[in-house]
């Protein structure tokens, strides 16, 4: 029951999800899958397989509200510590808002435990790494959506241009987030620090290149391997 639970829950967070994902999760075998698949249909949960995508919830489901463990609630207070430190003052509203829903279904004893812990962990940074820009999410979301953006930059020797870009991914490196994409002014690929990052607007135009440079591919350009 545990396996079909975890099952549900990672169809729910998916839009498709092939056997062999399922399977390589679990550590079990397709045709397990294929069995674990049908018990959940027999359950009353409307289940649904489109070639060659996957598995996927019938659109309306909506399986009841979870509850967490003790040492889940802990990891998950021990990410936040992590999102304050290395993500923008945006993401960190997010993530505190949907700390608090978690907290919201936690037992009374657990809630206590939680504020206990919070008390003993602290996250210190040096005075130079400074992430006060609130731009992640549309970043985030310019890239998800493949749409153009138009940005106002600072290099390294404080010389302002503007660019527009199609962003192809997020990294966090020589701990600063940077943003890559192609830029129609260069016509190339660029790495451009979000924290230099002085006007952003995403135009919602689609890109016009049909293909880019896988992100892992780039990673290998870094100049530093942190």
């Amino acid at each position: 029951m545990d396996r079909l639970l975890g099952i549900l829950t990672l169809l729910q967070s998916r839009k498709y999800v092939t056997a062999e994902k399922i399977a390589g999760k679990f550590s079990i075998s397709i045709r397990t899958v294929y069995r674990d698949v049908k018990a959940l249909g027999e359950l009353g949960i409307p289940v649904s397989f489109e070639a060659p995508k996957g598995y996927f919830v019938v659109q309306g489901y909506f399986l009841p509200p979870v509850s967490f463990s003790t040492a889940e609630a802990n990891a998950l207070l021990l990410i936040e510590v992590l999102v304050n430190g290395f993500t923008d003052q945006s993401v960190r509203k997010q993530y505190a808002s949907a700390l608090d829903k978690i907290r919201a279904v936690l037992h009374g004893s657990q809630k206590e435990e939680l504020e206990r812990l919070n008390e003993k962990v602290r996250f210190q940074k040096p005075d130079c790494f400074n992430l006060n820009f609130e731009y992640l999410p549309t970043l985030q979301n310019a890239i998800a959506a493949r749409t153009i953006l138009e940005i106002e930059y600072i290099n390294q020797k404080e010389e302002n241009s503007k660019r527009k870009l199609e962003p192809i991914g997020l990294i966090f490196y020589a701990f600063n987030w940077h943003l890559i994409g192609w830029c129609y002014t260069r016509r190339d690929y660029r790495d451009f620090r979000v924290s230099r990052i002085k006007k952003l607007k995403d135009t919602g135009l689609p890109f016009k290149r049909k293909t880019h440079i896988e992100l892992n591919e780039y990673m290998k350009q870094l100049p530093v391997n942190y």
